[in-house]
């Protein structure tokens, strides 16, 4: 962040049935060589820690909408892709299809830097399967952990179970 005085913040509250209102946050900095950016989500009601599972079967289920709060981790296990949280992890609104646009967008970039063939027919190979996910050829999950509660799926489809506490490693 610069310090300049150029970063907005804002708040808008979603209504989502059937899960309440969330309060999107957001701050940007005006700042050209700056560019700082980060958003979050955030559920009115407490919410318990969960994990979140959807099966992308069609193509419908690209309109799904997905609220993924920056303290999640999403992923794809059937094709090994995953976003965790960090520093920099940002909590978005979307739905699926944009979701899975974020991935192609970092594979095509590591496609374009990859120096090794062997990296560049991997990155080419993933962006093929989400291309078929996208479609609804391949039957794919999407998992959200998230240890805050405030991410959701919203779908009939959606299975929502309790988080379980990870081992730590020793």
């Amino acid at each position: 962040m610069c310090l300049k005085k150029t970063l907005t913040l804002s708040e808008d509250a979603i209504d989502v049935p059937p899960f309440g209102k969330f309060f999107v946050f957001g701050m940007q900095c005006k700042d050209a060589e700056c560019g700082f950016q980060k958003s979050d989500v955030e559920s009115e009601q407490p919410r318990d820690p969960c994990k979140i599972t959807f099966t992308i079967e069609k193509d419908k289920d690209m309109t799904v909408r997905v609220i993924k709060s920056s303290a999640a981790t999403l992923s794809f296990p059937q094709l090994r892709l995953s976003v965790e949280p960090g520093v920099d992890a940002v909590g978005y609104i979307s739905n699926i299809e944009g979701v899975l646009q974020r991935f192609e967008e970092v594979l095509k970039a590591e496609k374009d830097i990859a120096e090794e063939d062997e990296d560049k027919t991997k990155c080419k190979n993933l962006l093929k399967k989400i291309w078929k996910i996208k479609c609804g050829d391949v039957p794919t999950k999407m998992v959200i952990e998230d240890p805050t509660g405030n991410s959701a799926i919203v779908s009939d489809k959606t299975v929502v179970e309790k988080l379980k506490a990870k081992k730590s490693k020793e």
